[in-house]
């Protein structure tokens, strides 16, 4: 009996790219040139901070600045670029260069890597994403020279490269630790408006995903024909960063002064979400302050970008089925469509998902750690909204906790379907079905 050849599917692809490029990442940190003092840095603590870079989270149990040396930062930088375009962009762009030529089942791998809902153009689209990286990346980089280089002279250019990158690729990595002490991110210039509105600028181009950009690239300013999924993007993008703006500016930061006041609210209601920068300590935020600050880093960044999280799609569509029901709507559409079936449930499926597992993870690292539950919530939501975000617990975490932290960004940033499609997509699909019998909710 011929034996059938095995082969992995995209997903499987996916998962693997990414956790293969997360172990060389944490062998490389590992060699003494790496860090500043010369010293073999323990595995886990290795492997922590290269699925933080290459899953662009920020969470980081030692000091970028001042542990890690030029060698440790580059290699971080680039296990952040890796993991912002994806290891599959990535791979396939190292194909063309050499030549070769895009197979069928590099193309399906791409476009599950990329979020693309047609298999056509996306040898294209990946040419076209990569390009406006590096362009956005430079320009972010130019923009933020002057601040950095007239406060610290030529070491400012590599400050800027690195900020740049981390912002728009949302990783949340900072280089500050040596200036304005460890793990104070971007705290020092909290009233500086020119470089709140750049690195905001960076986060929200990085996180609104690759075919929104060529929406707004190819059709202008044209809204009306831009895809439908564009427009639910850009519209739930605004609105989770317009309405905590208002709520961080007339609550939680109301005692600031009018600029920084400004600054801060604008900037948390930003990068929250997804890119793991602060300029506020959100230890001095209310309870309810918080809890938005929670929520936004579940739903993370939009398909297809750079940024991790539930997405900003899934939770527009659960709104929008919501508000369907109370309408009594057969149907959920937006702007004149209407939505599958099947997106609704993979959406709610999404939710449970990262509830259960952000939730699960809190219990066990709050029983261990003997910590108050509130404060390992936070980090286990930063963790698997690859948000980065922390409330000052990370650094002195057990390696149980650190495995948990370790698997919940994975998770981010690969995503939940993604891992369940790679683990049950062989299972053979029954076109057969129950009988339907009804049953009562509410």
């Amino acid at each position: 009996m011929k034996k059938t050849k095995f082969k992995l599917t995209p997903f499987q692809i996916i998962i693997l790219g990414f956790a293969g490029t997360i172990l060389i990442g944490a062998l490389l940190l590992m060699l003494p040139i790496a860090s500043k003092a010369g010293v073999v840095t323990p595995f886990n603590k290795t492997l922590f901070t290269s699925t933080s870079a290459v899953c662009v989270t920020g969470l980081v149990l030692l000091d970028t600045a001042t542990y890690w040396s030029l060698f440790g930062q580059i290699v971080i930088l680039i296990l952040i670029q890796v993991g912002g375009l994806g290891v599959v962009t990535v791979a396939s762009v190292i194909v063309m260069l050499a030549g070769g030529k895009i197979s069928l089942m590099q193309r399906q791998t791409m476009q599950n890597a990329l979020s693309v809902p047609q298999l056509g153009g996306v040898v294209k689209l990946t040419r076209f994403i990569v390009v406006s990286v590096f362009v956005v990346e430079l320009i972010g980089a130019l923009l933020l020279l002057p601040v950095f280089c007239t406060k610290y002279g030529a070491e400012g250019i590599w400050m800027s490269i690195f900020h740049s990158i981390s912002a728009f690729c949302n990783a949340g990595f900072d280089v500050m630790g040596s200036k304005t002490g460890e793990f104070s991110s971007l705290t020092s210039f909290q009233g500086d408006v020119y470089l709140n509105l750049v690195i905001t600028f960076l986060i929200v181009i990085g996180g609104i995903g690759f075919l929104t950009w060529d929406d707004i690239v190819t059709k202008r300013f044209k809204s009306r024909a831009y895809k439908m999924q564009s427009k639910v993007i850009i519209v739930t993008s605004l609105a989770l960063i317009l309405f905590p703006f208002l709520l961080f500016f007339f609550s939680d930061f109301a005692d600031y002064p009018m600029k920084n006041r400004f600054c801060a609210a604008l900037f948390q209601s930003v990068t929250t979400r997804t890119a793991g920068f602060n300029t506020a300590d959100f230890s001095e935020m209310n309870s309810s302050g918080r809890a938005v600050v929670m929520m936004l880093m579940m739903v993370g960044g939009s398909p297809g970008s750079t940024a991790g999280g539930m997405k900003t799609t899934t939770i527009a569509i659960l709104c929008a089925n919501v508000f369907a029901v109370f309408m009594k709507r057969d149907n959920v559409h937006f702007f004149g469509r209407r939505i599958e079936d099947s997106v609704i449930k993979n959406a709610a499926t999404i939710l449970f998902m990262y509830a259960f597992l952000s939730l699960s993870g809190s219990f066990i690292i709050s029983s261990v750690e003997n910590l108050p539950l509130d404060m390992c919530l936070f980090e286990t939501m930063s963790a698997i909204g690859t948000a980065g975000l922390t409330r000052g617990i990370t650094s002195g975490l057990g390696i149980l906790s650190q495995t948990i932290l370790i698997i919940l960004m994975f998770l981010g940033r690969v995503g939940g379907l993604t891992l369940i499609y790679a683990a049950f997509s062989r299972r053979d699909n029954y076109t057969s079905k129950y009988p339907v019998e009804n049953i009562m909710v509410g």
